[in-house]
């Protein structure tokens, strides 16, 4: 039966509430601190804490509630009689409930304090007392989401009781909460890039109507620690996002990012199929459209400037899923939204995550984000690239980053004239690029060349330059065959495979 209460919240939302609720089962009330007060100024009877244990607050508030009259009237099993003698000898009485939430070091871990202002937010005495009732829920009742809080209240019985499976839900929520929690401290401490355990603080967002395919289900999670442009979007139309929208805002987002220059990206399948950069966003979004006017249909298109009516008018030619923008305009937004299930969203946070994980199955492989584009550029041929195809070399690696591997991007002047990708060897996209591209200039491509037949393909489409990471140990192949056909060719070190 429900007798005794211990409310000690840090959010205030819907405890007043909860309290008057049971005020009037005749449950007895415990405090601490600012609840306490809280409780009292609106005029709940509330007993304190320290009257109840006999000992004070102490270390500015640090030890209130760790204390064996508390800790004791939470653990002890009613149905185990030693434990029920050992309070009553003790002059322990039972806690029936536990209603409490944490010092919000989610949010605060984020703001700009000083690392010693940001360990006072780390809990202590609210993760035990919810810990020892989660423990103990078949007899105490814990409460850390003030959305529970009506749920239970609706389902008290005449005997202060709830169900079973209630009990024991709110006590797996507690540990729930307690794994995220201590994730976002672990990886707040600790000062290793990879530590013994790999401990993630996420909470759910959003539910989604589905995954990858209308048979798999899925949610989407944030990081409670680290800010990051996927987590802080907002969206200003259209239908909710799906699995898949996510998945390729992501790459979208990232691909116009690269650039300093004003650059649109268009993508299909987490792929990039058309990008450019220009002097203005409504010639960038007409380079990348060009590029593949067939796959950016349903597609996303992501831009890395305020967007203006102009270009809103290009884009709503034709159907797309998705518009993102740093920023739009009263009147481009005005335009967009006439489609009304054209999801538009607002990112203005560049990307900024650290780490990358995959699943596999029964694991989980973590590496750093591909943050570094070239190791040195180094020309490798009789022949230079001009400073234009230079320019267009780096653009190219820039796209090529994004296109699964094995990744070819075909440039002229700031625009992807043709991206191949995907496939299980390199002359394919080769030659699916320089076909879709008819004129390019220069090739890119995310890896080295095992053997000539790129550059001899490229010859063959009169390309001026080529960018690869080099490093095969048949590099003087395509070394010799660029200089037999005039083609510059410039190696950066660094490979981009993106699987």
């Amino acid at each position: 039966m429900l007798k005794r209460a211990l409310i000690s919240v840090f959010n205030k939302s819907g405890v007043l509430d909860l309290a008057k609720f049971l005020i009037e089962k005749d449950v007895e009330i415990i405090s601490t601190g600012g609840t306490y007060k809280h409780l009292k100024e609106n005029g709940i009877p509330v007993t304190e804490v320290s009257e109840v244990t006999g000992f004070e607050e102490i270390l500015d508030g640090r030890v209130k509630t760790l204390h064996p009259i508390i800790h004791g009237g939470i653990l002890a099993v009613r149905d185990n009689k030693k434990h029920m003698e050992t309070i009553q000898q003790k002059n322990i009485k039972p806690i029936d409930m536990v209603v409490v939430n944490l010092y919000p070091f989610f949010e605060k871990v984020k703001e700009d304090l000083m690392f010693d202002e940001k360990i006072e937010f780390i809990d202590i005495g609210g993760p035990t007392m919810i810990r020892a009732a989660a423990k103990n829920f078949k007899d105490v009742i814990v409460l850390t989401d003030v959305n529970d809080y009506s749920g239970v209240m609706n389902q008290i019985d005449e005997n202060g009781e709830v169900s079973f499976e209630t009990r024991k839900r709110l006590a797996g929520k507690v540990f729930n909460l307690m794994s995220a929690y201590d994730a976002a401290i672990s990886n707040f401490l600790l000062d290793e890039e990879y530590p013994e355990y790999l401990t993630l603080s996420y909470k759910k967002s959003m539910g989604l109507r589905y995954g990858e395919n209308p048979h798999q289900s899925a949610a989407y999670y944030v990081d409670t620690v680290e800010n990051g442009s996927m987590k802080d979007f907002e969206q200003l139309n259209g239908k909710q996002l799906s699995y898949n929208n996510l998945r390729d805002m992501d790459v979208a987002w990232k691909v116009v990012n690269e650039f300093d220059e004003i650059a649109c990206c268009g993508l299909k399948h987490n792929s990039p199929c058309g990008a450019a950069v220009a002097e203005n966003l409504h010639d960038a979004y007409i380079k990348a459209f060009e590029c593949d006017e067939t796959s950016i249909f349903g597609g996303i298109v992501a831009v890395n400037r305020k967007l203006d009516k102009k270009t809103a008018e290009e884009m709503v030619k034709i159907f797309l899923e998705i518009v993102i923008a740093p920023d739009f305009d009263l009147d481009a937004l005005e335009v967009l939204k006439k489609k009304k299930n054209l999801r538009v969203i607002k990112c203005d946070l560049k990307p900024s995550s650290k780490m990358e994980f995959a699943k596999v199955d029964g694991g989980i492989l973590v590496q750093s984000r591909d943050d570094k584009l070239v190791d040195e550029v180094k020309v490798v041929t009789e022949k230079a690239p001009t400073e234009t195809e230079m320019k267009d070399l780096i653009f190219g690696m820039k796209v090529c980053k994004y296109v699964k591997s094995n990744a070819i991007v075909v440039v002229k002047d700031g625009m992807a004239k043709g991206i191949g990708g995907g496939q299980v060897n390199r002359i394919w996209p080769t030659c699916q690029a320089l076909d879709r591209a008819g004129d390019g200039v220069i090739l890119a491509s995310d890896a080295f060349f095992p053997f000539d037949d790129v550059v001899k393909e490229c010859a063959k489409y009169g390309i001026k330059a080529i960018i690869q990471p080099g490093g095969s140990i048949r590099d003087n192949d395509s070394i010799e065959e660029c200089n037999r056909d005039g083609i510059a060719m410039v190696f950066t070190g660094i490979r981009h495979f993106k699987h």
